[in-house]
């Protein structure tokens, strides 16, 4: 394959113009279920990405997170199981459990119940994932250390599957899974339909096309480094020893959920615990808790008995919960890129969210350069010295 050769940005525009669900060639059965669960309108990468991935092209997708592409890549991999042998398998690799959790909880709402799947994954009991498998799963959701852990134990099989899904493959590289994925693409069928999406077309990203993507064609959402338009964007300068109290007013004076972000595993532990302490519903989540832990906060945030989800970075790259109002950078991230994948959480698809950052005085000069490579300005206040009240913007 040649990525300088594909799919011609015109030819993308007009597969941009598919306007309804309804539009594509889907079976009854898939219609419905779209149409029960309030799908009419897609959006661009869903317009852009179905119909190729239908006709059983390679794809090669670059979009951010909240964009829509999961919904892109289970409507042909649904359609495909249903038509396809008894022993039709399809594998969707992605980065974090999480993901991997919410990914799965998508197709059981949009097959209801058709056909079986199964999670493969670090943290959970590893016989109820082997005897899903064994029992005819058509569907196998894993991150790809567990499921290359069971391969090299002989005790899965992939010579099956269809169709592979790598879906945000920036992240699954920077979490140093390549040869993970090498090693699980060598034992799949060549003649596979493969699916890969990632937020950024890197030389890395790249090189992984060329080696498992047959002539893709290649689609490019909005892939500038850049938050969502709808997402408002302020700064607060703050002292550190002023912080929690400025987020506590934050949370006294606006409405909805809140995802706040912090650098480290301690600091979110710390964080959520004094809000508890303030009254806040609060629940942190990060590396070092365990799986049923890091499950029952997700749950509770997207539940909503939980106002308040503290994160780090590399656990939140996995967290898709639609309705985010607020996003906090409470502590400053290291790069342009964690920025934005933080302030993606919130102002999804075409909700409005708010993203505020909270930036120590000696701290105005990373904000800057990270300001300065997203070409983005947000509104900035200074916090009065007395009781961390919000002052005029700067």
């Amino acid at each position: 394959m040649n990525l300088d050769h594909g799919t011609s940005e015109a030819q993308v525009q007009d597969r941009n113009q598919l306007k309804l669900f309804s539009e594509l060639h889907l079976s009854k059965t898939m219609q419905r279920q779209l149409a029960a669960a309030n799908f009419i309108h897609p959006t661009p990468v869903q317009a852009a990405a179905l119909p190729p991935a239908l006709e059983g092209r390679d794809v090669l997708a670059t979009a951010q997170t909240g964009t829509g592409k999961t919904l892109s890549f289970l409507i042909p991999l649904i359609e495909g199981m249903a038509a396809g042998a008894k022993d039709a398998k399809a594998l969707v690799l992605l980065p974090t459990r999480e993901l991997a959790m919410q990914v799965l909880a998508a197709w059981r709402d949009l097959s209801r119940g058709q056909g079986k799947a199964a999670l493969v994954c670090g943290g959970l009991a590893e016989g109820p994932q082997l005897s899903a498998i064994r029992n005819g799963a058509g569907l196998i959701v894993a991150t790809p250390g567990r499921l290359e852990d069971y391969l090299s134990r002989r005790l899965v099989n992939l010579s099956s599957v269809k169709m592979l899904v790598l879906d945000e493959v920036d992240r699954m590289l920077d979490m140093g899974f390549k040869p993970s994925i090498r090693r699980i693409a060598d034992v799949l069928p060549r003649d596979r339909q493969t699916l890969c999406y990632s937020a950024t077309l890197s030389p890395a990203i790249r090189e992984v096309a060329n080696l498992y993507l047959r002539n893709p064609v290649q689609i490019d959402i909005a892939s500038e480094l850049k938050p969502a338009p709808n997402v408002k964007l302020q700064t607060f300068e703050v002292p550190v020893d002023k912080k929690q109290e400025l987020l506590e007013y934050l949370l006294g004076t606006n409405e909805g959920s809140f995802m706040v972000f912090v650098r480290t595993k301690h600091g979110a532990d710390r964080v959520a615990r004094r809000l508890s302490r303030a009254g806040f519903a609060a629940a942190p989540i990060h590396g070092d808790r365990s799986q049923s832990q890091r499950s029952s906060a997700l749950r509770g945030f997207a539940e909503g008995r939980h106002r308040v989800l503290v994160a780090t970075d590399v656990v939140a790259r996995g967290i898709d919960v639609a309705g985010v109002a607020h996003v906090v950078n409470y502590d400053l991230p290291k790069e342009a890129e964690d920025f934005v994948h933080r302030v993606g959480r919130t102002g999804r698809a075409a909700s409005h969210g708010v993203a505020s950052t909270f930036a120590a005085p000696d701290e105005a000069h990373a904000l800057k350069k990270i300001e300065r490579t997203l070409t983005v300005t947000s509104t900035k206040y200074r916090i009065r010295p007395i009781h961390a009240k919000v002052g005029r913007p700067a």
